[in-house]
């Protein structure tokens, strides 16, 4: 998903905004699947609207600018949520350290799991503050981020009691997906 749809969708559902109010619904409601600051929204308002995608409402002091989206931004908005196939591609730091974690010792594997696992209980914590049963906008993304951070817990609460000898380790890997694992890492 690229910041410039992002922007579209917020000037599309809460009307002409300032880059300013722009950064503070980020901080609000789409940080929580998209991150952008200040440094990155300003310069992409200006591109949009050389691009025809948003238009300078009105100037205020300071130069404060309110942005609306235009048209042409409307119809982009519309078939990138149309006809785009969302990218599976993941990149995830969390994914990775679970990769690699059997390249700890058994403490430090656990510490790590831990770390982990109160990061999804903070962002849980938090996604659950959020009113679920209000209509519009951000909705379906809430439920999708609570789903998400449940299954984080699920995960992390079961590799601990693993780690602790709690439950039984699955089979150790074996063949091609073993071979896979130790060329990732460099093992021969």
């Amino acid at each position: 998903m690229s910041l410039r749809i992002a922007l579209l969708g917020l000037l599309d559902a809460t009307g002409p905004a300032s880059g300013y109010d722009l950064a503070k619904s980020f901080e609000r409601s789409l940080n929580h699947v998209w991150q952008a600051g200040h440094t990155q929204i300003y310069p992409e308002l200006v591109k949009m609207a050389a691009d025809g995608l948003v238009a300078v409402e009105s100037e205020g002091a300071r130069g404060r600018k309110l942005y609306a989206i235009t048209p042409e931004g409307a119809s982009q908005l519309r078939s990138w949520l149309v006809e785009r196939e969302p990218s599976s591609a993941t990149r995830s730091e969390v994914a990775l350290q679970a990769f690699l974690l059997p390249l700890l010792d058994r403490e430090s594997a656990i510490a790590v799991v831990e770390r982990i696992r109160a990061r999804f209980a903070e962002r849980l914590a938090v996604l659950e503050c959020k009113p679920k049963d209000t209509p519009g906008f951000g909705r379906y993304a809430l439920r999708l981020g609570l789903t998400q951070g449940h299954a984080g817990l699920a995960w992390a609460d079961e590799t601990l009691a693993e780690l602790r000898g709690l439950e039984p380790a699955p089979a150790e890997l074996s063949g091609p997906a073993s071979a896979a694992v130790d060329d990732a890492v460099g093992r021969d």
